[in-house]
């Protein structure tokens, strides 16, 4: 499985040799790296609203996604075999989330559809990680990923259209590592919790956390729905 997920980063050959850059890269480009740093440097301010919302997205994401195996293991004592059956079905959930929210995003806007889906996620927290009845933890994890993805659907299109022309082709991939940097700690700080709680209640008490810090960077920032690259628009509060 590992060397079969590892097959589509073949397309980047492809994609290096016969897709053409875009019109807006070409005439934005910049000549060397000094630029480059300058060009982010002179949207400071934007760059670390972009970093913490990078953090606290990856931390919803690792924070409900890496030790949910562990948690049916632990509270529930599935086998690998259920392991494995359970997080496929709650990952055909993060699928349908994902492109349903980035679908309802073109229309109430990205801030908006990305709050809805995290405040979702909240109120699904008890049947996702301590439900007393196996068909209900199934829909709870279902429909966790559902909205957790589906606020991640958003993602690509938002941080896409934030950046200015002449950082977009570096500004959304460097911002986006960067808050993966600063949320790796979270399966690590939750392992610590579980030891001397248990799982259930380390994941929900987590999820609680992080999905509100969320909500509350997502709501403190701005949108740029609809932008058109290459011409200057105002910015949407």
């Amino acid at each position: 499985m590992f060397f079969i997920g590892g097959l589509p980063a073949l397309l980047a050959i492809f994609v290096r040799l016969r897709v053409k850059e875009s019109e807006v890269w070409e005439r934005t480009r910049h000549e060397n790296w000094s630029q480059l740093g300058r060009g982010i440097a002179s949207h400071w301010r934007l760059f670390i609203y972009l970093v913490l919302l990078m953090m606290m997205m990856n931390f919803v994401s690792h924070g409900t996604q890496d030790l949910y195996p562990t948690l049916l293991k632990r509270a529930w004592n599935f086998s690998p075999r259920k392991v494995a059956a359970v997080t496929a079905f709650t990952m055909v959930g993060a699928i349908s989330g994902g492109i349903l929210f980035g679908l309802l995003s073109d229309r109430v806007g990205r801030r908006r559809s990305m709050i809805i889906a995290l405040f979702c996620a909240i109120l699904v927290i008890p049947l996702w990680a301590l439900s007393p009845a196996l068909s209900l933890l199934l829909a709870g994890g279902f429909v966790m990923q559902f909205m957790v993805q589906g606020a991640w659907g958003i993602i690509p299109a938002h941080l896409t259209e934030l950046s200015p022309d002449s950082v977009r082709g570096f500004l959304p991939g460097f911002s986006y590592q960067c808050g993966v940097a600063l949320a790796g700690l979270v399966t690590f700080i939750q392992a610590i919790f579980a030891a001397r709680t248990s799982y259930p209640a380390t994941m929900a008490l987590t999820a609680l956390t992080v999905l509100i810090g969320a909500i509350v960077v997502s709501a403190l920032g701005r949108e740029k729905r609809g932008i058109t690259f290459g011409e200057t628009v105002s910015i949407s509060e």
